[in-house]
């Protein structure tokens, strides 16, 4: 029994990604940002349980990469198409045809989902942008947008700030970037310096900014990554 303990909590993550898609198609983005968030919890433990409990298969290695391509792929991409279709300013794209640039987000994520299970170098660390920090920085948007300020409204709201969004965090999806996982095998500092480090950033940004550090802290967990292979 034990051994579909790990696989139920998968199929929890792909559940909180349908019922996202739900909320996107009925235009309420920030439900759907908020079930991102449970589907990224989700994805956190199925692993975790899976170590505690020893029980790995093949099985649940393909269910895992199928709920995440639904939840931190085809979740985030339909956000992005809905945000493009509210932006404004002015680009070289028809207006019909713009919004679906925000689909790329899901092509990408599947192509780095696709060559993380293939790529042996990734057992205990990252290549790429991992799906579900992709998936986290778009939901943070329409939460951010739901504060109301009108500054954020400009910023985000704005066909060519969210265009380079979509490309830019595309091509973090696949590129060669060695980026640190979250795993704490000890609680040494020598071991774990630049986890604690931003752990504890992390939780000062979203105490002093709320939604908003969530962009911000997805950078900071890329400059570290950076900055950690350089002084290794």
């Amino acid at each position: 029994m034990k051994k579909h303990i790990p696989n139920f909590i998968t199929c929890l993550n792909l559940f909180s990604g349908c019922v996202a898609l739900y909320f996107i198609f009925q235009n309420e983005l920030v439900y759907a940002s908020y079930l991102v968030g449970l589907a990224a919890v989700f994805d956190f433990l199925d692993g975790m349980v899976a170590r505690v409990l020893g029980a790995y298969s093949e099985i649940g290695k393909q269910l895992d990469s199928l709920a995440d391509v639904i939840s931190f792929g085809v979740v985030p991409g339909a956000m992005m198409f809905m945000m493009l279709k509210r932006a404004e300013g002015d680009l070289f794209l028809p207006e019909t045809i713009l919004p679906f640039a925000g689909f790329i987000i899901t092509v990408f994520s599947a192509l780095r989902l696709a060559k993380f299970n293939i790529d042996t170098r990734q057992t205990t660390s990252f290549i790429g942008l991992p799906t579900p920090a992709c998936a986290i920085f778009v939901a943070s948007l329409p939460l951010i947008l739901a504060s109301g300020e009108l500054m954020h409204f400009a910023i985000i709201l704005n066909k060519l700030v969210l265009l380079a969004t979509t490309l830019i965090l595309s091509f973090l999806l696949v590129a060669e970037l060695p980026l640190f996982a979250l795993k704490f095998t000890n609680l040494s500092w020598a071991d774990n310096s630049v986890r604690f480090i931003f752990v504890g950033l992390s939780v000062i940004l979203l105490a002093l900014l709320n939604f908003a550090a969530i962009p911000l802290i997805i950078v900071l967990y890329i400059v570290l990554s950076i900055f950690k292979k350089q002084t290794a």
